[in-house]
Protein backbone atom coordinates (compact mmCIF):
# COMPACT_ATOMS: atom_id res chain seq x y z
CA UNK A 1 0.00 0.00 0.00
CA UNK A 2 0.79 3.38 -0.69
CA UNK A 3 1.70 5.72 2.58
CA UNK A 4 3.28 8.95 3.23
CA UNK A 5 6.56 8.32 5.50
CA UNK A 6 8.86 10.73 7.38
CA UNK A 7 12.73 9.68 7.07
CA UNK A 8 14.46 12.20 8.23
CA UNK A 9 14.16 15.35 9.73
CA UNK A 10 12.12 17.96 7.09
CA UNK A 11 12.13 14.76 4.65
CA UNK A 12 8.92 12.52 3.39
CA UNK A 13 8.24 10.72 0.28
CA UNK A 14 5.25 8.43 -0.67
CA UNK A 15 6.50 4.77 -0.71
CA UNK A 16 5.26 1.24 -1.12
CA UNK A 17 4.71 -0.18 2.56
CA UNK A 18 3.61 -3.61 3.64
CA UNK A 19 0.16 -4.13 4.48
CA UNK A 20 -0.87 -4.09 7.93
CA UNK A 21 -1.47 -7.11 9.55
CA UNK A 22 -3.98 -7.07 12.49
CA UNK A 23 -3.09 -8.77 15.91
CA UNK A 24 -5.99 -10.86 17.17
CA UNK A 25 -7.53 -7.85 18.99
CA UNK A 26 -6.86 -5.63 16.07
CA UNK A 27 -8.99 -4.11 13.08
CA UNK A 28 -7.66 -2.94 9.91
CA UNK A 29 -9.08 0.53 8.94
CA UNK A 30 -9.29 1.74 5.42
CA UNK A 31 -8.46 5.52 5.99
CA UNK A 32 -10.39 8.34 4.52
CA UNK A 33 -8.90 11.50 6.05
CA UNK A 34 -6.59 12.04 8.72
CA UNK A 35 -5.49 15.25 9.75
CA UNK A 36 -1.86 16.93 10.34
CA UNK A 37 -1.34 18.11 13.93
CA UNK A 38 1.06 20.76 15.30
CA UNK A 39 2.97 18.02 16.94
CA UNK A 40 3.22 16.24 13.95
CA UNK A 41 5.31 19.81 12.31
CA UNK A 42 7.18 19.57 15.38
CA UNK A 43 8.38 16.28 14.64
CA UNK A 44 8.71 16.78 10.74
CA UNK A 45 11.66 19.67 11.43
CA UNK A 46 12.86 17.14 14.22
CA UNK A 47 11.89 19.18 17.17
CA UNK A 48 10.18 16.03 19.06
CA UNK A 49 11.78 13.54 20.65
CA UNK A 50 8.99 10.84 20.79
CA UNK A 51 9.31 10.43 16.90
CA UNK A 52 11.87 8.97 15.81
CA UNK A 53 12.25 8.30 11.44
CA UNK A 54 11.34 6.10 9.90
CA UNK A 55 7.74 6.53 10.80
CA UNK A 56 4.13 6.25 9.56
CA UNK A 57 2.38 9.56 11.40
CA UNK A 58 -1.26 10.57 11.64
CA UNK A 59 -2.91 10.09 14.18
CA UNK A 60 -6.43 12.34 13.77
CA UNK A 61 -8.16 9.95 11.28
CA UNK A 62 -11.50 8.66 10.45
CA UNK A 63 -12.24 5.62 7.92
CA UNK A 64 -13.85 2.05 7.74
CA UNK A 65 -13.30 -0.72 9.15
CA UNK A 66 -11.59 -3.79 6.30
CA UNK A 67 -10.19 -6.21 8.44
CA UNK A 68 -10.10 -8.22 12.05
CA UNK A 69 -8.53 -10.31 14.23
CA UNK A 70 -9.67 -13.55 15.42
CA UNK A 71 -11.11 -11.93 18.99
CA UNK A 72 -12.92 -9.25 17.57
CA UNK A 73 -16.18 -9.10 17.47
CA UNK A 74 -19.18 -6.63 16.46
CA UNK A 75 -17.59 -4.59 14.14
CA UNK A 76 -18.46 -5.68 10.68
CA UNK A 77 -16.72 -4.50 7.34
CA UNK A 78 -18.07 -1.26 6.32
CA UNK A 79 -18.59 0.10 9.20
CA UNK A 80 -17.42 3.57 9.55
CA UNK A 81 -15.27 4.85 12.73
CA UNK A 82 -13.09 7.56 14.47
CA UNK A 83 -9.98 6.25 16.30
CA UNK A 84 -8.92 7.27 19.51
CA UNK A 85 -5.02 6.75 19.11
CA UNK A 86 -4.28 6.63 22.73
CA UNK A 87 -3.86 3.03 24.29
CA UNK A 88 -3.03 3.28 28.40
CA UNK A 89 -2.41 0.12 30.19
CA UNK A 90 -4.93 0.40 32.43
CA UNK A 91 -2.53 -1.04 35.44
CA UNK A 92 -0.05 1.91 36.44
CA UNK A 93 -0.83 4.61 38.56
CA UNK A 94 -2.36 7.31 36.88
CA UNK A 95 -4.81 4.71 34.99
CA UNK A 96 -6.09 3.61 38.44
CA UNK A 97 -6.42 6.85 39.23
CA UNK A 98 -8.52 7.72 36.09
CA UNK A 99 -5.40 9.42 34.25
CA UNK A 100 -5.41 7.20 31.22
CA UNK A 101 -4.10 10.06 29.94
CA UNK A 102 -0.63 10.29 32.08
CA UNK A 103 -0.01 6.15 31.92
CA UNK A 104 3.26 5.37 32.13
CA UNK A 105 3.48 3.21 28.92
CA UNK A 106 0.86 4.81 26.77
CA UNK A 107 1.40 4.44 23.10
CA UNK A 108 -0.17 6.66 20.40
CA UNK A 109 -0.48 5.95 16.84
CA UNK A 110 1.60 7.65 14.35
CA UNK A 111 4.39 7.85 17.08
CA UNK A 112 5.29 4.58 18.76
CA UNK A 113 3.14 2.80 16.14
CA UNK A 114 2.54 3.10 12.30
CA UNK A 115 -0.18 5.87 11.57
CA UNK A 116 -2.83 6.86 9.52
CA UNK A 117 -0.56 8.88 6.92
CA UNK A 118 -1.30 5.16 4.72
CA UNK A 119 -3.83 3.62 2.83
CA UNK A 120 -4.95 1.48 5.72
CA UNK A 121 -3.86 1.27 9.56
CA UNK A 122 -3.94 -1.94 12.16
CA UNK A 123 -5.18 -0.13 15.62
CA UNK A 124 -6.61 -2.05 18.89
CA UNK A 125 -10.77 -3.02 18.02
CA UNK A 126 -11.12 -1.28 22.05
CA UNK A 127 -9.92 1.90 20.28
CA UNK A 128 -12.54 2.85 17.42
CA UNK A 129 -15.67 4.67 18.06
CA UNK A 130 -18.61 3.89 14.91
CA UNK A 131 -19.86 7.07 13.67
CA UNK A 132 -22.91 7.92 11.11
CA UNK A 133 -21.49 6.68 7.91
CA UNK A 134 -23.21 9.41 6.10
CA UNK A 135 -20.97 11.83 8.49
CA UNK A 136 -18.54 13.76 6.82
CA UNK A 137 -14.86 11.84 6.84
CA UNK A 138 -13.18 15.70 7.62
CA UNK A 139 -15.41 15.96 10.37
CA UNK A 140 -15.24 13.11 12.16
CA UNK A 141 -11.36 13.24 11.84
CA UNK A 142 -12.18 16.38 13.86
CA UNK A 143 -12.54 14.29 16.91
CA UNK A 144 -8.73 13.30 18.39
CA UNK A 145 -7.90 17.46 18.55
CA UNK A 146 -11.29 18.62 19.41
CA UNK A 147 -10.95 15.69 22.28
CA UNK A 148 -7.32 17.92 23.47
CA UNK A 149 -9.33 21.07 23.15
CA UNK A 150 -12.32 19.89 25.04
CA UNK A 151 -10.45 18.70 27.71
CA UNK A 152 -8.11 21.84 28.40
CA UNK A 153 -10.93 24.05 27.39
CA UNK A 154 -13.33 22.72 30.15
CA UNK A 155 -10.06 22.70 32.81
CA UNK A 156 -9.16 26.19 32.27
CA UNK A 157 -12.87 27.74 32.71
CA UNK A 158 -14.08 25.27 35.22
CA UNK A 159 -13.32 28.04 38.05
CA UNK A 160 -15.06 30.67 36.17
CA UNK A 161 -18.79 31.94 35.36
CA UNK A 162 -19.09 33.36 32.06
CA UNK A 163 -15.19 34.09 32.02
CA UNK A 164 -13.76 36.37 29.01
CA UNK A 165 -11.12 34.17 27.31
CA UNK A 166 -8.44 34.96 25.32
CA UNK A 167 -6.43 32.42 22.91
CA UNK A 168 -3.51 33.12 21.60
CA UNK A 169 -2.66 30.80 18.41
CA UNK A 170 -5.08 30.62 15.53
CA UNK A 171 -4.33 27.07 14.07
CA UNK A 172 -6.01 24.00 14.26
CA UNK A 173 -6.31 23.11 18.43
CA UNK A 174 -6.65 27.39 18.72
CA UNK A 175 -9.94 27.55 16.82
CA UNK A 176 -11.24 24.41 18.40
CA UNK A 177 -10.62 25.73 21.85
CA UNK A 178 -12.49 28.90 20.87
CA UNK A 179 -15.04 27.16 19.78
CA UNK A 180 -15.41 24.93 23.07
CA UNK A 181 -14.93 28.04 25.25
CA UNK A 182 -18.11 29.31 23.41
CA UNK A 183 -20.33 26.40 23.56
CA UNK A 184 -19.71 25.78 27.44
CA UNK A 185 -20.51 29.27 28.79
CA UNK A 186 -17.76 32.28 27.46
CA UNK A 187 -18.77 35.70 28.03
CA UNK A 188 -16.36 36.93 25.53
CA UNK A 189 -13.83 34.71 23.09
CA UNK A 190 -11.23 36.83 21.76
CA UNK A 191 -8.43 34.85 19.47
CA UNK A 192 -4.72 36.55 19.34
CA UNK A 193 -2.56 35.66 16.55
CA UNK A 194 0.49 37.48 13.87
CA UNK A 195 -1.37 35.18 10.87
CA UNK A 196 -4.16 37.91 9.02
CA UNK A 197 -5.94 35.21 7.36
CA UNK A 198 -5.83 33.20 10.27
CA UNK A 199 -7.36 35.77 12.15
CA UNK A 200 -10.04 36.72 9.62
CA UNK A 201 -11.14 33.04 9.44
CA UNK A 202 -10.76 32.58 13.41
CA UNK A 203 -13.30 35.39 13.37
CA UNK A 204 -15.74 33.98 10.94
CA UNK A 205 -15.73 30.72 12.30
CA UNK A 206 -15.00 31.08 16.22
CA UNK A 207 -14.19 33.70 17.94
CA UNK A 208 -16.03 37.11 18.94
CA UNK A 209 -12.99 39.09 18.31
CA UNK A 210 -9.29 39.29 16.97
CA UNK A 211 -6.11 40.97 17.62
CA UNK A 212 -2.93 41.31 15.90
CA UNK A 213 -0.14 41.46 18.65
CA UNK A 214 2.10 43.14 15.95
CA UNK A 215 0.14 46.08 15.44
CA UNK A 216 -1.13 47.11 19.02
CA UNK A 217 -1.06 45.84 22.75
CA UNK A 218 -1.90 42.30 23.08
CA UNK A 219 -2.68 43.43 26.67
CA UNK A 220 -4.54 46.54 25.87
CA UNK A 221 -6.48 45.29 22.95
CA UNK A 222 -7.70 42.28 24.85
CA UNK A 223 -9.11 44.08 27.38
CA UNK A 224 -10.71 46.34 25.20
CA UNK A 225 -12.24 43.95 23.37
CA UNK A 226 -13.56 42.28 26.78
CA UNK A 227 -15.69 45.39 27.45
CA UNK A 228 -12.84 46.53 29.88
CA UNK A 229 -13.84 43.66 32.47
CA UNK A 230 -10.63 41.98 31.75
CA UNK A 231 -9.17 38.61 30.73
CA UNK A 232 -10.12 35.86 33.34
CA UNK A 233 -8.82 32.71 31.26
CA UNK A 234 -5.70 32.56 28.60
CA UNK A 235 -5.59 29.63 26.52
CA UNK A 236 -1.91 29.36 25.32
CA UNK A 237 -2.25 27.15 22.12
CA UNK A 238 1.09 28.06 20.87
CA UNK A 239 3.70 27.22 23.05
CA UNK A 240 6.35 30.11 23.00
CA UNK A 241 8.71 32.16 25.33
CA UNK A 242 6.74 35.12 23.59
CA UNK A 243 3.19 33.74 23.90
CA UNK A 244 3.84 32.38 27.64
CA UNK A 245 4.68 35.53 28.63
CA UNK A 246 1.70 37.40 26.69
CA UNK A 247 -0.18 34.88 28.48
CA UNK A 248 0.90 35.97 32.43
CA UNK A 249 0.80 39.48 31.12
CA UNK A 250 -2.43 39.48 29.75
CA UNK A 251 -4.83 37.46 32.44
CA UNK A 252 -5.95 39.57 35.38
CA UNK A 253 -5.55 38.58 39.06
CA UNK A 254 -7.23 35.38 40.17
CA UNK A 255 -7.05 34.39 36.58
CA UNK A 256 -6.33 31.27 34.91
CA UNK A 257 -3.43 30.35 32.18
CA UNK A 258 -3.78 26.85 30.41
CA UNK A 259 -0.91 25.50 28.03
CA UNK A 260 -1.40 23.16 26.20
CA UNK A 261 0.44 24.26 22.91
CA UNK A 262 4.01 22.20 23.36
CA UNK A 263 6.17 24.95 20.97
CA UNK A 264 9.12 24.90 23.06
CA UNK A 265 10.04 23.16 26.48
CA UNK A 266 12.31 25.32 28.63
CA UNK A 267 10.83 29.15 29.36
CA UNK A 268 11.62 31.73 31.87
CA UNK A 269 8.45 33.17 33.01
CA UNK A 270 7.93 35.75 36.10
CA UNK A 271 6.70 33.05 38.77
CA UNK A 272 6.41 35.77 41.44
CA UNK A 273 3.86 37.49 39.73
CA UNK A 274 2.10 34.82 39.28
CA UNK A 275 2.20 34.04 43.02
CA UNK A 276 1.14 37.78 44.12
CA UNK A 277 -1.68 37.67 41.45
CA UNK A 278 -2.59 34.09 42.39
CA UNK A 279 -2.58 32.90 38.72
CA UNK A 280 -3.76 29.44 38.12
CA UNK A 281 -1.28 28.08 35.78
CA UNK A 282 -2.12 24.93 34.09
CA UNK A 283 -1.25 22.07 31.42
CA UNK A 284 -2.97 19.86 29.54
CA UNK A 285 -2.19 16.66 27.37
CA UNK A 286 -4.14 14.59 25.41
CA UNK A 287 -7.47 13.39 27.08
CA UNK A 288 -9.51 10.59 28.58
CA UNK A 289 -12.08 8.25 26.89
CA UNK A 290 -14.77 9.98 27.79
CA UNK A 291 -13.59 13.05 26.98
CA UNK A 292 -12.98 11.48 23.12
CA UNK A 293 -16.40 10.82 23.30
CA UNK A 294 -17.71 14.07 24.20
CA UNK A 295 -15.82 15.09 21.11
CA UNK A 296 -17.08 12.34 18.44
CA UNK A 297 -20.92 13.57 20.05
CA UNK A 298 -20.08 16.95 19.12
CA UNK A 299 -18.95 16.43 15.88
CA UNK A 300 -21.84 13.91 15.24
CA UNK A 301 -24.57 16.73 16.84
CA UNK A 302 -23.23 19.04 14.53
CA UNK A 303 -21.71 21.33 17.29
CA UNK A 304 -18.27 21.80 16.06
CA UNK A 305 -18.00 21.18 12.43
CA UNK A 306 -14.92 21.70 9.94
CA UNK A 307 -16.45 24.22 7.68
CA UNK A 308 -15.17 27.57 6.63
CA UNK A 309 -11.39 26.96 8.44
CA UNK A 310 -9.87 23.67 7.10
CA UNK A 311 -8.61 22.35 3.65
CA UNK A 312 -8.37 19.02 2.43
CA UNK A 313 -5.47 17.79 0.08
CA UNK A 314 -4.61 14.59 -1.35
CA UNK A 315 -1.84 12.43 0.11
CA UNK A 316 0.39 12.71 -2.61
CA UNK A 317 0.65 16.40 -1.75
CA UNK A 318 1.52 15.71 2.25
CA UNK A 319 5.60 16.45 1.92
CA UNK A 320 4.32 19.46 0.05
CA UNK A 321 1.70 20.41 2.71
CA UNK A 322 4.70 20.02 5.25
CA UNK A 323 6.52 22.41 3.59
CA UNK A 324 4.10 24.91 3.61
CA UNK A 325 2.87 24.71 6.88
CA UNK A 326 5.80 25.17 7.94
CA UNK A 327 6.59 27.84 5.62
CA UNK A 328 3.54 29.50 7.33
CA UNK A 329 1.78 29.64 3.93
CA UNK A 330 -1.36 27.67 4.81
CA UNK A 331 -4.30 30.68 5.43
CA UNK A 332 -6.31 27.62 6.58
CA UNK A 333 -6.63 27.22 11.04
CA UNK A 334 -6.08 23.02 9.62
CA UNK A 335 -4.70 20.56 7.02
CA UNK A 336 -6.57 17.32 6.25
CA UNK A 337 -5.21 14.22 3.59
CA UNK A 338 -7.65 12.42 1.84
CA UNK A 339 -6.67 8.59 0.58
CA UNK A 340 -9.02 9.29 -2.37
CA UNK A 341 -6.98 8.74 -5.33
CA UNK A 342 -3.81 7.33 -2.98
Amino acid sequence: MKALVWTAPETMEIANVAEPTPAEDEVIVQVEAVGICGSEIEGYLGHNSLRKPPLIMGHEFCGRIVGSGDRVSGLEPGLKVVVNPLSSCGVCNSCIKGNTQLCASRRIAGIHRPGAFGERVAVPAASVIPVPDAMNSFRAALAEPLACSLRATRRAMQRHFRPNVLVIGAGGIGILCAKVARLIGAARVIVADTHPERLKIALQTACDAVVDPRSESLAEAANREAGGAGIDVVIDAAGFQPTREAAFAVVQPGGTVMNIGLGIDETRLAINHAIRSEIEVLGSFCYTAHDFREAVRLLVDGLVTEEGWTEARPLAEGFQAFQELTAGKVKQGKLFLSMEGA
